[in-house]
């Protein structure tokens, strides 16, 4: 089965607008297409923006939660790839749970690294619309 690492800029999108991309992959995941996972790291972020940005999108992202599957985070240390700080324990946790693909919308940090898996440790780091488009 594909699992799909959710980053913290796609759990507040799919909270943010719920007829957009990103709420799409949570909703697929609940038909069995694949499943979808993200750390404590990833949902802090994403709830720190949801409560400071648009706090009436709270109630969503907790409903959202209730699909996605928490595994732990990682420290930063092991991360196979020069990302900075905040983005490092977010690709390990992708790694470790043995996630398929790392959905992200930081190209500018993620950018060189995606489609890459060869230097990702096997996880193929994607945007949402480059996944949707690969099906």
């Amino acid at each position: 089965m594909i699992r799909l690492f959710l980053d913290a800029n796609v759990l507040f999108t799919a909270a943010h607008n719920p007829s957009g991309k990103a709420a799409l992959i949570i909703d697929l995941c609940s038909q069995k297409y694949w499943e979808v996972v993200s750390c404590s790291f990833a949902i802090d972020e994403a709830r720190r923006n949801i409560i400071i940005k648009c706090p009436d999108c709270l109630e969503r992202l907790d409903s959202l939660l209730n699909t996605v599957k928490k595994v732990p985070s990682g420290s930063g240390r092991m991360c196979p790839i020069p990302l900075p700080q905040k983005d490092r324990p977010v690709l390990e946790a992708a790694i470790r749970c043995k996630a398929t693909y790392l959905l992200t919308g930081d190209i500018k940090d993620f950018g060189p690294f995606m489609n890459n898996p060869d230097h990702t440790a096997g996880v193929i780091i994607q945007t949402v619309s480059e996944f949707l488009a690969t099906l």
